[in-house]
């Protein structure tokens, strides 16, 4: 794969490693949504197969990419703490044990803080060890570790927000089968950049935010929902979710029933006709590229940089528990908020998150991009 940054509109003065904060439209994208934008002063021409015919599209291409092999399990979301909100609805977990990684962003923990006062379930947070060496494999042992007869919900994600210490779900998983647990996957940090497959992880909801990895608009994302939840109850009632709802004229024929899969965890006005078509066309993309691609594509572009880092005394997380598309930068001493002030001096953007630099390159990068962060660092 080569580099994608005549797809994008970044000044060329910009130094952008910041992916995981937001990530930039691809011009394509933005093209779509001033056109949607622009349809709604003709609102005559939009019909009644509009409400459905992109949404569905939406839909099949994120099977696609997390190879769901069912289209009927995705919906539509306007953020992740709604799509968390359908999970802690449709849960029993009295006196049981939520497990939680130290740190999770916040839309992953407070659902969860309802259901220790609702049911009664305790959140169990595992933490990082102290040291920085094998942090990452002991952190994952101690996940492991955790999990036990009375875990009712592991609440992770496939890489953590704020540092990229990546989980080694196909593990979790089995071990979260064999005490009956749920596994429920943030995946708004990896899914888009970072290879996710459903069959193999077996997630019982992979919730993502669209803004991020998955190069869409902010307000709008996906979820999968599994077998787990095929009879749930949906935080909100809506008409588009029930049973006929593309029959417009039988509309007042109230339904009990609701759509099939995980339709009925859908969004009021799922159809958005300005996001709904700004996704589709970035997933489209994603797809088009391969999500293995993008992530070799950004192991290409910062290997040699990362390697120059560490020998300056640096410390990056082992490649066998991150991705190379989003990373902490740690040194002992270093004043993380002082350096990303120098570093925006010459126009390079990325997070501090903690006490590490949170670098977060994307297609649109190059190992040149990474050297410049590797100067100004040094």
């Amino acid at each position: 794969m080569k580099n994608q940054s005549a797809l994008f509109q970044l000044e060329e003065e910009v130094t952008y490693l910041n992916g995981a904060f937001m990530s930039p439209l691809l011009t394509s994208v933005a093209a779509i949504g001033q056109e949607q934008v622009a349809a709604k002063l003709t609102p005559y021409k939009i019909s009644g197969d509009d409400f459905f015919t992109k949404v569905n599209k939406v839909k099949k291409e994120f099977d696609r990419l997390i190879n769901a092999q069912d289209s009927e399990r995705i919906a539509i979301i306007p953020s992740v703490s709604y799509g968390l909100a359908n999970v802690v609805k449709n849960v029993e977990v009295h006196n049981k044990e939520i497990l939680v990684v130290a740190e999770q962003f916040p839309s992953n923990i407070y659902p969860w803080m309802e259901l220790e006062k609702s049911q009664n379930a305790k959140i169990i947070t595992v933490s990082p060890p102290d040291s920085l060496e094998n942090r990452g494999r002991i952190w994952n042992e101690r996940v492991l570790k955790a999990i036990n007869k009375n875990t009712g919900i592991i609440a992770i994600s496939h890489t953590h927000w704020a540092d990229g210490t990546l989980f080694n779900l196909k593990e979790i998983r089995v071990k979260a089968t064999e005490v009956g647990a749920l596994l429920i996957i943030d995946g708004t940090q990896s899914v888009g950049a970072l290879p996710f497959d459903v069959q193999e992880i077996k997630p019982d909801a992979l919730i993502c935010a669209g803004y991020k990895w998955l190069m869409g608009p902010y307000g709008i994302g996906v979820a999968y929902y599994g077998p787990a939840f095929d009879k749930g109850i949906p935080i909100e009632q809506n008409w588009i979710n029930r049973k006929d709802s593309e029959n417009f004229a039988g509309l007042v024929n109230y339904k009990e029933e609701y759509q099939p899969g995980a339709m009925r965890y859908s969004v009021g006005e799922q159809s958005n006709f300005i996001l709904v078509p700004m996704l589709l066309k970035s997933i489209q993309q994603l797809n088009t590229w391969g999500i293995s691609s993008i992530q070799a594509y950004c192991k290409s572009i910062t290997e040699r940089p990362l390697d120059v880092l560490k020998q300056k005394g640096y410390w990056v997380e082992d490649e066998s528990y991150r991705g190379a598309h989003l990373f902490g930068i740690r040194k002992e001493g270093m004043q993380v908020d002082e350096m990303k002030k120098e570093l925006e001096k010459h126009h390079i953007f990325v997070s501090i998150r903690g006490s590490s630099i949170r670098v977060s390159p994307n297609v649109y990068n190059t190992e040149e991009d990474m050297m410049k962060l590797v100067e100004v660092l040094n």
